[in-house]
């Protein structure tokens, strides 16, 4: 991409007094969300780390400030009306929950297969449920039909102005709390949150270096800029970036202030995703830990700086996020599955358990296999699922056990 002074600002859909302006109208209801400064994770990464934690908005995401901004914004009239959204995630509880405190009434349409969690967490915000379709498109059509049907007014999840300038609100405080910072890292879906932060803090530090964070599997506004259009063929664990097509209005903001679009692997988001429960105590969803991604994935680009990530939100799946812990512990060699092929003796499950406790291992499932082992009729598979301490020690108990003559292989946690 271009650097940002390459381009001109004067014609973007929002300017920094749109953000000013959405600062002045959401303060009263929306306080600030805390910024902190991460010594550890600085050591880990070789760059001042400073951290916005959008996680502890009220819903757990940035969503809230573009929602509320967008709702004060309506006349009495459409107030009355009331307001529809298409949104499966954060976008859903953003709307639910201001326009209940304000007494708009709202209608959200999520897709069929939306987890039962969401819907719940939603309908609770007092919102009214239509599922509808299999996919967000199909939502969105429908909502859309529901607009005019019900004459209620729709609430963008990206692509609209005063979305995208009550975003940039959390750039404005950010860089309030830690005005040295000459990097910020956002994560990119449909684009509101980096046009707002990019318009707020070019304004406020021209020399400040945006970039934005991708996964793989949908980089849809570095494809947008690029003149393609992606068609992903598998699911991501950062699902609140998970878009398909960037918006218009976002794509020139991006294309004039937003030095870079950096792309992350799945393993790196599910990596960062254990880093900052174990690091800093708090979950991160998917699209949040991108952040943190992007830095260990392009460290040559941070080294040095005073980096700041925006945590976009912390609403992951508990199972999605036990399996990324677990997963996590796997490759770390904390946890580890052994096959080990022993004569079948009386006394050998014993002896190879004992092997594991002498040597300051745990055993965590053992699975004793003989009816379908492909290996000679005096002998049997066991199965071990052993936690150690890392890697290291993994290797020493199974040298321990190779030393005492059994045949020992490493299976994945899969």
């Amino acid at each position: 991409m271009t650097t940002a002074t390459a381009k001109k600002t004067d014609s973007l859909p929002i300017s920094y007094d749109d953000v000013l302006a959405a600062v002045a109208r959401i303060k009263a209801d929306l306080p600030p969300t805390p910024a902190e400064f991460s010594q550890v994770l600085s050591e880990v990464a070789g760059t001042e780390i400073y951290l916005k934690l959008e996680i502890f908005q009220h819903t757990a995401s940035f969503k809230e400030r573009g929602a509320l901004n967008k709702l004060l914004s309506l006349s009495a009239a459409e107030r009355k009306r009331g307001v529809i959204a298409a949104s499966a995630g954060n976008h859903a509880q953003g709307v639910a929950f201001h326009a209940g405190r304000l007494g708009i009434p709202a209608t959200i349409v999520m897709p069929k297969d939306t987890p039962f969690t969401k819907v719940k967490r939603t309908e609770i915000l007092g919102a009214e449920i239509v599922l509808s379709g299999k996919t967000f498109g199909d939502a969105m059509a429908t909502a859309k039909r529901l607009e005019q049907d019900k004459n209620l007014t729709f609430i963008p999840t990206f692509d609209d102005p005063l979305i995208m300038a009550g975003h940039g609100s959390a750039a404005t405080e950010f860089l309030e709390k830690f005005p040295k910072l000459d990097i910020l890292v956002v994560p990119i879906g449909g684009g509101g949150l980096i046009s707002g932060v990019a318009v707020a803090a070019k304004a406020i530090n021209p020399k400040i270096r945006i970039y934005g964070v991708q996964s793989e599997i949908y980089p849809s506004m570095k494809a947008a800029l690029e003149g393609r259009t992606i068609d992903p063929k598998h699911q991501t664990v950062a699902e609140g970036i998970a878009v398909k097509e960037a918006g218009v209005l976002t794509r020139q903001v991006v294309e004039a202030l937003v030095d870079d679009i950096l792309i992350v692997t799945e393993t790196l988001i599910e990596g960062a995703i254990n880093t900052f429960i174990e690091v800093e105590k708090i979950v991160v969803e998917g699209a949040g830990a991108a952040t943190l991604a992007a830095v260990m994935e392009y460290p040559e680009l941070f080294k040095g700086h005073k980096t700041g990530l925006i945590l976009s939100g912390g609403n992951i799946d508990p199972k999605i996020l036990a399996y990324s812990l677990l997963r996590g512990l796997a490759r770390d060699g904390r946890v580890s599955r052994l096959r080990v092929t022993t004569p079948d003796l009386p006394g050998s499950l014993a002896k190879l358990t004992a092997i594991v406790a002498e040597n300051g291992g745990n055993v965590i499932e053992v699975y004793h296999q003989r009816q379908f082992a492909d290996i000679a009729l005096k002998y049997t598979n066991i199965e071990l699922v052993v936690e150690t301490k890392d890697a290291r020690h993994t290797d020493m108990i199974v040298a321990a056990m190779q030393g005492e003559g059994f045949e020992v292989h490493r299976k994945p946690l899969t």
